[in-house]
This record gives structure tokens, sequence and C-alpha cells, in this order.
């Protein structure tokens, strides 16, 4: 049984000090009852002290002790403080009691005040007994609902008090996810507009390192210097993206749209290496949507954008020698269906390293942008008319997923 709390052990002495001062001078309640000694009244008295000490670990026991002491200290000529250690042990019984002793207590309280009200009544049949009904209610009802009302009001405080924990985990988890989901948004954004300038970068700088043609190695040194000064005018934006709107000086970032592809693909041919490079590259967009569709909504403009920007930078870094066809299919080419992009490369499965090594976040970043969508992405080898081939398709829906 585990030990009695503090406060428990303070009451129990002080009602054997109270108690034993009353019974020396004596100060009892009533005369003894059929003959009984007043002893007994002390024996009671620390009997229910004792019981006193189980008020919190095992409060219906304690009350069940305190009951029988009670009724030995009313027939041995009574002492108040016993009286009012049993009003505690009343009280404590409802307020840390079990949920059914919390409820069926109080009922039983008003059981025994009704009884202890009629007996005497039907027996005397004088008006002065209902003084002692008003007693027993004083001594049992009033502390029991009490018991009831604090424990009620504890109750309610302390669902309170988990319901503004899990409040506040909720939004410290939103708060979160709202973080990971911003700098996922800035990993793509960051990877998309500055890798394929990176790339070609990389590329170039190691033809010019290998080819001991001065033209080539000029011509390479110029797309590195063309795509040095693009790679800082997209970081440029993407820094702006991380600036406070309020700040009016900051350039405003303007999302890409698929009007733009055409200088999309005339850098990647740029981009290629000087001196054409394993037979070269050519690189041809094939748009199949109806004329007159209806625009795109922007996040699936933007996202079908960013998947052939990391296609062709792919293709730059992993293809082998051939084309690079880009296809848009939407057949509709209304505000519903899905927009349909695929970029197909000759297989470079069989290049023994890669141009610019990969880290594979560039498959990453495009099935998040999918998956934001409600789309689907494939990407990997698949057989073509004249080959193996690596080709990304991704199927991106319209209207309100979009």
């Amino acid at each position: 049984m585990p030990r009695p709390h503090r406060d428990d052990v303070l009451i129990g002495l002080a009602g054997v000090l109270g108690g034993t001062l009353l019974w020396a001078l004596g100060l009892h309640n009533n005369p003894p009852f059929f003959g009984t000694p007043q002893w007994l009244s002390v024996v009671a008295l620390v009997v229910i002290s004792g019981a006193e000490l189980l008020r919190r670990t095992a409060p219906v026991t304690g009350l069940g002790i305190g009951t029988a002491a009670v009724a030995v200290d009313l027939c041995s000529g009574g002492l108040a403080a016993t009286l009012l250690m049993y009003t505690d042990l009343i009280y404590a019984g409802v307020m840390y009691g079990t949920p059914a002793t919390a409820r069926r207590l109080p009922r039983l309280c008003v059981l025994a005040t009704a009884v202890a009200t009629a007996v005497p009544l039907a027996v005397v049949r004088e008006p002065w007994a209902l003084l002692v009904g008003m007693l027993v209610a004083v001594f049992t009802i009033s502390p029991a609902w009490t018991g009831v009302l604090v424990r009620n009001h504890r109750e309610e405080a302390a669902a309170a008090r988990l319901e503004a924990e899990r409040v506040a985990l909720l939004a410290e988890l939103d708060r979160r996810e709202a973080v990971t989901a911003e700098r996922a948004r800035m990993a793509r954004e960051l990877h998309d507009m500055v890798a394929n300038h990176l790339s070609a970068i990389a590329i170039h700088s190691t033809a010019a390192q290998s080819l001991k043609d001065p033209a080539a190695t000029e011509e390479a040194l110029g797309v590195i210097r063309e795509n040095s000064v693009r790679g800082l005018a997209e970081m440029r934006r993407l820094i702006g993206l991380l600036r406070d709107a309020r700040d009016e000086d900051h350039e405003p970032y303007a999302a890409p749209t698929l009007g733009a592809l055409d200088s999309l693909l005339e850098q990647a041919r740029s981009s290629s290496v000087p001196g054409g490079r394993d037979g070269g590259q050519d690189f041809v967009l094939y748009d199949e949507r109806p004329a007159g569709s209806a625009p795109l909504p922007a996040p699936v403009e933007l996202a079908a954008y960013r998947i052939v920007q990391e296609s062709l930078t792919n293709a730059l870094k992993h293809a082998g020698p051939g084309r690079v066809d880009v296809t848009l299919t939407h057949p509709t080419g209304g505000t519903d269906g899905a927009l349909e992009v695929s970029v197909t490369s000759p297989y470079g499965g069989d290049r023994p390293t890669p141009l610019v090594p990969g880290s594979g976040t560039g498959l990453i970043g495009m099935r998040e942008r999918v998956t934001l969508l409600g789309g689907t992405l494939d990407a990997g080898p698949v057989p073509g008319p004249s080959g193996t081939v690596w080709r990304v398709r991704a199927a991106l829906p319209l209207g309100d997923g979009a």
C-alpha cells in the first residue's frame, strides 16, 4: 500500500490532539448510551485518526473504519473531533474514490439522513426530533456534496488542460508540417531552377579541360558564362521568394509557363558539349494540345514546366546520343481531364559513368510535384522504335484537384 500523504498525517495528528484535549476537559457531545464506558470514545478517536491516513490511498476502507468508530463514539459520549474527522472521511470518499463511489456516496448520505429523521420522529413524536436529522445532514450530506462540487471542478479543469495540451500539440504538428512542406517546396525550386545551370557548367567545364580545340574551348567557356549568369538570376528570384512580401524593393517572382518551353529547349541545345558528344543530341518539342485550349491552372503549368526542365537536365547528364522528344498532350483541351507530359531520351545505361554525378533528388522532386496535384509519374527505361529509351511520363489532373 502506498505511503499516506503528509497532509493526511497532519490531519490525523491534529484530530488526536484535539479530541484528547476535549476528552480531558470533559467536553462530550452527549451522555453515554446503554452504559457504554466513556473511555471508548478515546479508542474511537484513535481509530478514526488512523482512518484519516487512508483518506487518499484507500478512501472507501477509511470511511468504513470511520463509520464503525463514529458509532462507538456516539454510544460512549461522543467527541466533536471524531465527528469532524468523519465528515472529512465522507468528503475524501467522494473526492478520491472511484467514479462509482463518487456517485453512490451522496445518495447513501441522503438515505441515512432520511432514516435518521424518520426513526426518532416516529419514536419520540416530538418536533425537536427533527433536529437529529438536521445534524446528520450537516455531518453527511454537506461534505458529500462539497466533494462532488470540488471533484467536478477538478475534472473539468483537468479536461480543459488536456484539451489545451491537445490543441497546442496539434498546432505544433501543423507548424512542423508547414515548415517541412515549405522546406520541400524550396528544395524543389532550388533544384529545378539552378541544377540545370550548374549541370551545364559542370559538363562544359569538363569539356573545356579535355578538348584541345581552342574554338571549342572558347565556346564551352561562353556556355559556362551564360549558365552562370542565368543561375545567378534564378537565385535572385528564389531569394525574392524568401523575402518579406511587404518589402516593395524586391523583384516579384513570375512562375515559368509552358510558353517558355521553346526557350528551355534552346537552352538545352546550347548546353550540349561543343563538338558533339558521342554523336550529339537534339531536342524536339511536340505540343499536341488542340488549338485554342483553355488556360491551364498555374500549379499544373508550373509542375509541367519543372518536370520538362528536370528531364532535360537528366538527359544532358545521363542520356546517350540521339533525339530527346518532349510531348504535351491534353485530348479535351478544356478544363477537365489531365495534361500528359512525356520526355523520352536515348537510354544511357551502357555509359560507364555519367557526365555529371546525380543524387536522385530530381526524380524525388518530380514525384512530389505530381503527388501534390494528385497525378501519376512513371520514369524508367522502355522499348523504343530504335532501341531502349528513358521515358518520363506524368499525368497532371486538371479541375478542382489542381
